[in-house]
């Protein structure tokens, strides 16, 4: 099946529900406390692709389903991720988010990490309004792994030691994870079978691990006024993310050596940007990186096999093209 539709192509297989999703979206982040209030818009506000309710509600189409259940699980996995990205803006010390003030800076940490612990504890809730363990265990499993998954970065933050694996574990607990919840509770949300639920759950985590990988790359390739937030700067934060660990796997001292200064530095002072870049172009690792999100693509696609074809497994099909050649 050639995978030949646009992500706009995409959304249009599941419009009406996505519309639906961003109203129940609003709804669940309102508030009577004015702060909660005026940060909630200005959350919704900022936007975003919401890929991943969108992963959820085709999943459930996929099967011909398209019952309220799956727009409120939609609207919750969209709570949970917008929650753990105000949570790492705090841990970062970020500046912007999707071209616009972060939270943190704003409103300041207090509020912020306490609007994160609000967005979270009205997704459980919203769950747990729905009387359905299986899917609550499924969400409770995923938010679980990316919050290990923050704890365990922090640990290895500042370390020239971190391994390649060592990093794809860290993808699949704070990314891949929430990508395969949404495609394993909109299986179980449309009655699928045991197999059929398994294999939409690797399908995400394959699309998952695919998505933060050219994340990875994107901070070395693209633009901040493109991305919406500073480029190169997951090694300012002191992580190092693989083109950058296959760079040091290379090492040829030089590289090393730059690598620690900037981690020590916390900052770009002695060693620029523009001398990183350069050694990950000699060395050809961002193109080592692409063929690993590549293969998880690939990976993702062979997933839908035991599916019949229809607009929505093409869509599905399509999904990891643009995931690997998206520019943001």
């Amino acid at each position: 099946m050639p995978a030949t539709l646009t992500l706009q192509e995409i959304y249009l297989r599941v419009a009406p529900q996505l519309r639906d999703v961003e109203e129940e979206f609003r709804q669940q982040i309102d508030s009577d406390i004015e702060v909660i209030r005026k940060a909630s818009r200005y959350v919704i506000e900022s936007g975003g692709k919401r890929i991943r309710p969108a992963l959820l509600l085709l999943t459930t189409r996929l099967f011909n389903y398209s019952g309220h259940l799956a727009t409120v699980f939609a609207s919750i996995v969209e709570l949970i991720h917008t929650a753990t990205l105000i949570h790492d803006d705090i841990v970062d010390e970020a500046d912007t988010r999707r071209g616009q003030q972060s939270m943190n800076r704003r409103w300041g940490n207090e509020i912020t990490v306490l609007l994160g612990d609000y967005l979270y504890i009205k997704s459980m809730a919203r769950a747990l309004d729905q009387n359905n363990l299986r899917l609550l265990n499924i969400l409770s499993r995923a938010t679980l792994r990316m919050v290990e998954g923050e704890i365990a970065q922090l640990t290895r933050n500042g370390r020239l030691d971190v391994t390649a694996d060592e990093h794809l574990d860290l993808v699949s607990r704070k990314t891949a994870g929430l990508f395969s919840a949404c495609c394993e509770i909109g299986a179980v949300v449309a009655g699928a079978r045991e197999e059929e639920i398994e294999a939409l759950r690797d399908y995400g985590m394959d699309l998952g691990m695919a998505f933060q990988i050219i994340d990875d790359v994107l901070d070395f390739t693209s633009t901040q006024s493109t991305l919406g937030k500073p480029v190169v700067n997951d090694l300012k934060e002191g992580r190092l993310t693989l083109p950058l660990i296959y760079l040091l796997r290379k090492d040829d001292g030089e590289s090393r050596a730059m690598i620690g200064t900037v981690l020590r530095e916390r900052g770009f002072v002695t060693i620029s940007k523009e001398r990183i870049l350069a050694a990950l172009a000699e060395h050809r690792t961002i193109d080592e990186t692409l063929d690993l999100a590549r293969a998880f693509g690939h990976s993702a696609q062979k997933r839908l096999a035991i599916f019949p074809d229809s607009e929505i497994k093409e869509a599905l099909f399509s999904l990891p093209t643009f995931i690997i050649e998206r520019d943001r």
